[in-house]
């Protein structure tokens, strides 16, 4: 066990408190000790355009404070210019001795921290427990290398895989648990992504800031819950003079409405992760495709033992079990009496 480890899990907690403010930026939280190694200062990245975690937690301290301590922090600090400061500016300002870093930040407008810090004469230890931060940033780290937006997807069944009966009841199949759980998921993502089929059936609020609906053929009531809140991108085969003048609702026209082109469309608009709330058809769609980067798969113990009933995912025609698409399990969690399941794709 490295002597950082206790302190860096410090950092990957505090990054945590950021969750669903900072995009596009990623997670940072920092610990900074003085030169007998005690805890003098914290501090995390709590907002788009606010602080960094770096200078968060050093402007809290006076600058002797620091001087020859060591700042644990979980990326690499910043050395550019953007709505704020190079952390690596403060970093050295402040007379600290070490740097203990978990992931290298791959973003390259930010890069060239560690060479700016070492050829300060400050000593740079990095890699400390590199999986858990990589883990933590995934969303920065597939749009900064990816250069895509996040797909997270979330289906809630029974046993038997099923998300609602033949006729398209579905209330409800988890527990008032479970889906307080995954009102709260939804908020560590840019935007909640649905289809009209599901507007039109459920007439769903899916409270958050932004919202993406795909509806071709402009099937949806404007009046419906799910326009009475937050920002819309509503993607649609109608041309622009076909679509009605509506507050708070960006209209996305194109003949071309795959999946690969609407997340192309909301990479460019900035919203870097999506958490996909559907129907089977669209679920089975981003199935499919090979876009689901993260499953949060609910649970509930019933069993509908009907064949007609309605499938979390119904997207594709496969004849051999070989060509499933396949999921590596990531965590479980009792949400009596029902259970999570969390994927990440091979």
């Amino acid at each position: 066990m490295n002597e950082y480890d206790k302190y860096m899990k410090t950092c990957f907690k505090l990054a945590q408190k950021g969750t669903g403010k900072t995009s596009p930026n990623p997670l940072v939280g920092c610990v900074v000790l003085d030169s007998a190694g005690n805890i003098i200062s914290t501090g995390y990245h709590k907002k788009y355009g606010e602080n960094h975690a770096e200078r968060d937690a050093l402007l809290k301290l006076d600058k002797n404070a620091a001087k020859g301590g060591t700042l644990i922090v979980n990326l690499e600090p910043c050395n550019h210019f953007g709505k704020t400061p190079p952390c690596t500016d403060i970093i050295i300002e402040y007379g600290i001795k070490r740097v203990v870093i978990s992931s290298n930040d791959t973003n390259p407008k930010a890069a060239g921290g560690i060479k700016r810090l070492q050829d300060a004469g400050i000593e740079v230890i990095q890699g400390v427990l590199e999986k858990e931060g990589n883990k933590l940033n995934e969303v920065f780290f597939t749009n900064i290398n990816q250069k895509r937006t996040f797909v997270a997807l979330k289906t809630a069944t029974t046993i038997d895989g099923k998300i609602a009966s033949s006729t398209g009841d579905s209330k409800w199949i988890t527990s008032d648990k479970a889906r307080k759980y995954a009102y709260k998921l939804r908020k560590q993502y840019d935007a909640i992504l649905t289809s009209s089929s599901t507007v039109i059936a459920d007439n769903p609020k899916m409270f958050h800031k932004n919202k993406i609906i795909i509806d071709r053929h402009l099937r949806c009531d404007f009046s419906s819950e799910i326009f009475k809140q937050g920002e819309i991108y509503l993607f649609t085969q109608k041309t622009h003079s076909e679509c009605p003048e509506q507050p708070h609702i960006e209209f996305i026209c194109s003949k071309d409405l795959s999946l690969q082109y609407i997340l192309n469309e909301l990479y460019n608009r900035k919203i870097m992760s999506v958490f996909v709330e559907a129907g089977g058809k669209l679920s089975g769609a981003f199935l499919k495709d090979g876009l689901i980067d993260k499953l949060y798969h609910f649970t509930a113990p019933k069993i509908l033992n009907d064949n007609t009933a309605k499938s979390a995912f119904d997207g594709d025609s496969v004849s051999l079990v070989k060509f499933a698409k396949e999921f590596r399990l990531e965590s479980i969690k009792k949400l009596e009496p029902d259970v999570l399941l969390t994927y990440t794709r091979f």
